[in-house]
Parts: C-alpha cells; structure tokens; sequence
C-alpha cells in the first residue's frame, strides 16, 4: 500500500475558522459612544478607532488571501508545517488585543507601539511558514513574498515603533503603508491568473 502525507484540507479549514473568529472579535470591540454626547461628537471620537479596525480588518484579510495561496501548492503537511502555522496563528490573534487597546486608550505613544509590536509578530511567523511550506513543496512559496517586500514590511513595521513617540499618525501611517503594499497581488499569482483567463475550459465538449 502507497503510503500518503497528511492532507493539508484540515490544516486550511483550522486556519479559516480562526482568522473569522479573530475578524468577528475585532468588530465586536467597536463601542457606540455614550449618550451624553452629540452624534457628531461621537462620530470623531470613534473615528480613529474606526480607521484602525479597517486598517486591522485589511491586513488580516491579506493574510487569508496570501494563506490560501501558500497552501494550494501543499499536498502534503508536515509536523513542522502544522506548528509554524499554528505559530503565525497565535501571533495573528494577538491583533484584537492590540486594536481593543487603542480603541480603550485612544492613539497615545504606547497603544500606537503595542499595536505596531502586534502587527509585526505575525510577519515574523509568516516568513517561518513560508520557509516550512518552501520545504515541502520544494519551490517558491505563491503568496509569501519577495525579499525586498518582505524587508520594507519589516523596516516599516519595526520603525513604527519609535516613530510613535514622535507622531501616533505618522506610525499609523507607516504600518497601512505596509497593508498598500501587500494589497498588491503578487507577480506569480497575476501570471497565474493570467493564465487561467487565457486557458480554454477543458469541462466544455469537443466538437465532432
């Protein structure tokens, strides 16, 4: 009997339970302001708040695009793989508590460096996974990123750390710079698309 690897099905399912759990945790953090203020009032009290869920909300849903990516190439997990993964999962679940953080504290230096501190722990596990994904699959990891966005995510996300003592805004600013940068799809899975719109539908009959 052929001996198989363990298939990444549950691996991926886990994964997508998780992200939606820590998407809807971060949305039920969103506070409607007391009634002894305006509406106007409560609007730009809860304006940054909101702008940091959204920025939040953007980067974890990057994660489950470039994660579905990363695993359509696996076959097969590895004990390694799977740790990695759960790794990157944890640092990811960090999210909420750093955005609840502003959201109570408001934008001061330290809530604005937790929360680029949380943001950035999830990249460092990110790039452990895709290295145990580029193990098992023996090639370049779709979705993982080339070197130099992956060095300005980690410059940007480190530097906002500082920068928070000198400017909340300016830190903020930095850390959604990284978000615009990994909207962008990655080259092999535009060609890939590419591909797949060019490429006739081989479930059509043929002619006779």
């Amino acid at each position: 009997m052929q001996e198989h690897g363990l298939s990444p099905n549950r691996l991926e399912a886990f994964t997508d339970g998780v992200i939606a759990i820590i998407i809807t945790i971060m949305v039920l953090e969103l506070k409607v302001p007391a009634h002894e203020v305006t509406n106007v009032d409560a609007l730009r009290h809860v304006l940054p708040m909101l702008f940091v869920y959204l920025l939040s909300f953007v980067q974890t849903g990057i994660y489950w695009v470039n994660h579905h990516y990363m695993i359509d190439d696996v076959k097969h997990v590895s004990h390694e793989l799977l740790w990695s993964n759960l790794a990157f999962l944890f640092m990811l679940s960090l999210i909420p508590f750093a955005t609840a953080w502003v959201g109570e504290r408001g934008l001061t230096p330290f809530s604005v460096g937790l929360y680029s501190v949380c943001c950035a722990l999830p990249a460092v596990t990110w790039l452990l996974l895709s290295s145990a994904i580029c193990h098992v699959t023996g090639k370049r990891v779709a979705g993982g990123g080339t070197l130099a966005k992956q060095i300005a995510s980690a410059i940007l996300y480190l530097g906002a750390l500082p920068v928070a003592y000198r400017s909340e805004l300016a830190a903020i600013g930095m850390i959604a710079a990284v978000a615009v940068l990994w909207l962008i799809p990655p080259r092999e899975i535009r060609e890939r698309t590419r591909r797949l719109r060019v490429q006739p539908d081989s479930t059509e009959p043929h002619s006779r």
